[in-house]
């Protein structure tokens, strides 16, 4: 549950709908019922869009085959709609919808039957909306629903919970007071227009929730759900199996029965920025090792635009990434890490459209060439850029995306529809990002005539900038300062050699020809073709999405990277230059459908490559020509290993719950080193180094091939000799162990470590005995049983803080469960009180769980650990993590499933008294603001042998 921080889009982005779209008027429920939205040619679901008689609007969705059913709401209210002296309260509201309905009064009943039976909820607070959404088992859709439908016909807001629940909001704010995204956020609020409600604070504290007797809360919160929630101010997407006349049923007599107060969604008509703020360059202080340039332009709203989404048109070319662009150029000269453009919000009003750069040392102190770059390269998308064949080459894009379009998470399908629902035609309800219909050249002149000089917030944000006399944010203590901006100061100077090699994109080489589908039947699982060359291969043909599509996974396991800390840090540096040296050339295969990653793990280096399979074996030979010989740069190498010190440096500063999970897993993990050891590997190494270390990485290689998908073993074994013929022709094979965890020795261990943070983090591991199917199910089914229990117990009840959850907390297949809080007030050891109270008391709990409840949590794991798979990538993972694992026979998840079945209820009592209560083989790891010396214990575990194999 959060206040939603808008994002960027990346090159094309088209996938971003939140700005792009036409407010709905009302449509009457005849001419609803007669609308039937375009679907993809490849969806298979039924859609039905009706209206009920209180004016909410509802999208069914039927896809016959799927065991999840979810649902979302989507509500034309949020954080703008807050009143001066009460900010945070549509975020306080949404936190109170969950806790008791008069139906369901129980605050933890809807949480438990959503998590009793396979599924997941969450809520999130935005500037104009605030969105409900969860999973369930299919068969559960019915009554999930109708708890639901009751959280916002017929919500409690209980007294006693109203003060408990604004503890729990203040948590969530104390958590992010030293995220850098939220201060710079609170920063963007304090710069804008003070009559704008963008300006107030969202999330919501102990202060603006203030709760006495003087100024009760309960009273306004009611009044603010009554004068602001209105079923005609509601989307709902429903999504399940059952039929669309079923799913009807189902919402019909639950959801009309909230009422309709026919509300009109706020308008925002005050600028977002004032009259004569801008131009202006604002300094904001970070403190992690960040630099970020952003440059922000009002523009007026898109949302009427969807159709042919020329924001998108004018953000594509300028974050575009190929050669020549303004990414390319200034990446080239050690100026920028990235750049991305797209809108950063949309009121209905007014918008802005963003460009945003992650700076190097270099780019920070060179802002002035940087600003002049940007300034001129938009100068020549104005001039030169609007043309046709770009329009209808972004059209043709889109179009082939939206032909074959592969299902998502029924619970991400419904959040993202009942948004959009919001804004457009029933009919483009589900066309909508996608859609490109008509060149409009004078519309991306007129978003191309406001980004000039003069028109320009210049943000950035840096480690310790030197602020004179700053100012600081009401809530987060953010330090800031805002100046003019002189346009002469960013105007392009004639004799600078670099705005010459700026250059607009060229045709798109990668657009795919060939869309058919190989023949022949979809295979099971993936067959060997034996070793070849040297290489384990593994192939399986499948077409049951009916996409051309095909994912190639290769890793090159090597003995070299797992030889010391400095070898990791060399093999992570090697990975850099062989993605910067291919990205200019592969990012228009990025927009063609086509993706591609190289990344290092304990064993090696992996790439992998996936998309349309007409053009993928183009994009894989480019990247294997980089990593046979990779091109090695002083000036890359200087900014890499400082990005890498800067992350490793940063890794202090996360959030006390993070650190005290990474610990663990950096403890216990064979192969991994600590942040301390990379750090130091990193400040040392040099870039003869890195040449050694990439002449020697292919000298001895464990390889291993998967081809998946849209591609015929004729082609998997062509691609398997050119891999040979271009990286493994002159290496030696060898063979590389995985890696296992590190068996804690008997009873506990206690590590307390250094954060500097105002909350306090926890994180206790109890780990299993072997890695066993059986051993596992264990682990698994007790982390669902005791979840939400403790969630309640330990958030709701004791509200020890915001993040709190119990999970399972598997690594490499060595089963545990992990009990984490992080606490605004508590110490470690209250929070270690808490939790042995609870799992003392809870024994008692599991004791009585009676057989119809075990069976229904048993069930509730095997439905999340069996869920189908909807798109081709997901079987490619699930096949890619099989054979690292060395469980080629494919059925890994059906073993445990039948392990999970046939868990007794004296095995999870007999593992919680001994893991969780007696704590056997327990690591209990804690923040405090000055630790002992730990080195000791730190050296006795990592002389641990590892956790049993099954």
């Amino acid at each position: 549950m959060h206040p939603g921080i808008h994002g960027f889009a990346k090159g094309f982005p088209g996938l971003k709908q939140g700005f792009l779209l036409l407010l709905l008027l009302a449509f009457s429920s005849v001419a609803l019922a007669n609308q039937s939205p375009v679907k993809s040619p490849n969806d298979d679901n039924e859609y039905r869009y009706v209206q009920l008689d209180n004016q909410l609007r509802v999208l069914l969705i039927s896809a016959p085959e799927s065991d999840k059913a979810a649902a979302s709401m989507n509500v034309a209210v949020g954080s703008g709609d807050d009143p001066g002296n009460r900010e945070g309260l549509s975020h306080f509201l949404e936190h109170m919808l969950f806790l008791g309905t008069e139906k369901y009064p129980d605050p933890g009943e809807y949480q438990q039957f959503i998590k009793s039976h396979g599924g997941s909820h969450n809520a999130f607070t935005a500037f104009q909306d605030t969105n409900y959404f969860f999973d369930v088992q299919a068969d559960y859709l019915g009554d999930a629903l109708d708890r639901f439908a009751e959280q916002f016909s017929a919500p409690l807001f209980t007294p006693e919970l109203v003060d408990r629940e604004r503890r729990a909001v203040h948590s969530e704010f104390s958590a992010k007071q030293k995220d850098d995204s939220r201060r710079f956020y609170s920063v963007k609020k304090a710069v804008s227009n003070p009559d704008h409600a963008f300006h107030q604070f969202a999330v919501g504290n102990l202060t603006t929730l203030e709760n006495t007797e003087e100024r009760p809360l309960r009273p306004d919160l009611i009044d603010f759900w009554k004068a602001h929630y209105s079923s005609n101010l509601m989307t709902l997407a429903v999504y399940g199996p059952q039929s669309l006349d079923e799913l009807e049923s189902m919402v019909r007599g639950r959801f009309d029965r909230i009422e309709n107060r026919n509300l009109t969604p706020k308008v925002h008509d005050e600028p977002l920025f004032s009259p004569g703020t801008l131009p202006a360059r604002l300094n904001v202080d970070a403190l992690k090792d960040i630099r970020n340039l952003t440059l922000t332009f009002p523009i007026p709203s898109q949302q009427d635009h969807y159709r042919d989404k020329p924001a998108n048109y004018v953000a594509s070319l300028l974050g575009h990434e190929g050669p020549g662009s303004l990414f390319d150029v200034l990446k080239k000269a050690g100026l920028v890490e990235s750049l991305s453009a797209g809108s950063g919000m949309d009121t209905g009003q007014d918008a802005t459209l963003e460009l945003n750069m992650a700076l190097t040392p270099e780019g920070l102190k060179n802002q002035e060439t940087i600003l002049e770059l940007t300034f001129a390269y938009i100068d020549k998308v104005r001039e030169q850029g609007i043309a046709r064949h770009r329009f209808e080459e972004m059209k043709q894009l889109a179009q082939i995306d939206f032909r074959f379009r592969e299902k998502g998470e029924p619970v991400q399908e419904v959040m993202h529809l009942s948004q959009q629902m919001r804004h457009v035609a029933p009919e483009d309800v589900l066309q909508a990002p996608w859609m490109m219909e008509d060149y409009a050249p004078e519309k991306y002149r007129d978003i191309l005539e406001r980004l000039t000089p003069d028109n320009v917030l210049v943000s950035v944000l840096e480690p310790e900038p030197n602020l004179e006399d700053p100012n600081l944010t009401q809530w987060y203590d953010a330090a800031w300062k805002m100046r003019p901006l002189a346009p002469q100061t960013v105007e392009t100077r004639d004799d600078n050699p670099m705005v010459a090699s700026l250059a607009l994109p060229l045709e798109n080489p990668f657009i795919p020809e060939e869309l058919g589908m190989v023949t022949g039947p979809t295979m099971e699982q993936p067959v060997s073709m034996g070793t070849v060359s040297g290489m384990e291969v593994w192939y399986a043909r499948d077409t049951r999405f009916d996409t051309p599509k095909a994912n190639v996974y290769l890793s090159l396991r090597t003995p070299a990277t797992r030889a010391s800390a400095r070898s990791n840090v060399l093999s992570t540096l090697l990975v850099d230059a062989i993605n910067t040296n291919v990205n200019a050339w592969a990012y228009p295969a990025q927009l063609a459908g086509l993706d591609y990653s190289v990344y290092p793990h304990l064993r090696g280096i992996t790439i992998r490559v996936g998309g349309y399979s007409d053009k993928l074996h183009t994009l894989m030979a480019r990247l294997l020509t980089q990593v046979a010989d990779p091109t090695l740069t002083e000036q890359r190498f200087r900014i890499a290993r400082q990005n890498m010190i800067d992350r490793l440096q940063n890794e202090a500063k996360e959030r006390p719950v993070q650190q005290t999970s990474e610990f663990i897993q950096s403890l216990l993990i064979e192969g991994a080193w600590s942040t301390e050891e990379k750090l130091r590997a990193a400040r040392e190494v040099t870039l003869e180094e890195l040449r050694s270390f990439s002449e020697a990485f292919l000298s001895e290689v464990d390889p291993v091939l998967l081809v998946h998908g849209n591609m015929t073993q004729a082609s998997a074994l062509n691609l398997t000799n050119r891999i040979h013929a271009m990286v493994l022709d002159e290496s030696e094979m060898t063979t590389v162990e995985r890696s296992h965890v590190r068996a804690l020795p008997e009873s506990e261990t206690v590590l307390p470590i250094e954060v500097e943070h105002p909350d306090t983090g926890y994180t206790l591991y109890a780990q299993g005995d072997d890695t066993s199917f059986k051993e596992r199910a264990i682990f698994r089914l007790l982390g669902q049983i005791i979840s939400s229990p403790f969630y309640e117990e330990l958030r709701t009840n004791r509200q020890l803080g915001y993040i709190v959850y119990a999970t399972p907390f598997e690594m490499l297949e060595t089963p545990a469960l992990g009990f984490v809080v992080q606490s605004p007030e508590a110490s470690g050891e209250k929070i270690d009180q808490a939790v042995r109270e609870f799992s003392t008391a809870f024994k008692e709990t599991l004791a009585n769980l009676s057989d119809q409840e075990l069976e229904r949590e048993k069930q509730a794991v095997i439905s999340k650990l069996m869920e189908q798979e909807r798109r081709l990538g997901e079987i490619s993972e699930r096949y890619w993590r099989e054979i690292d694992r060395g469980a080629t026979d494919f059925n890994s998840r059906k073993k445990l499933a039948k392990a999970i079945d046939g868990v007794t209820r004296e095995a999870l009592v007999e593992t919680l008294q001994n893991q969780v209560i007696d704590r056997e083989q327990a690591l209990r790891v804690f923040t405090v603001d000055e630790a002992q010396d730990n080195t000791p214990i730190v050296e006795r575990l990592l002389q641990r042998p590892a956790v049993p194999d099954a």
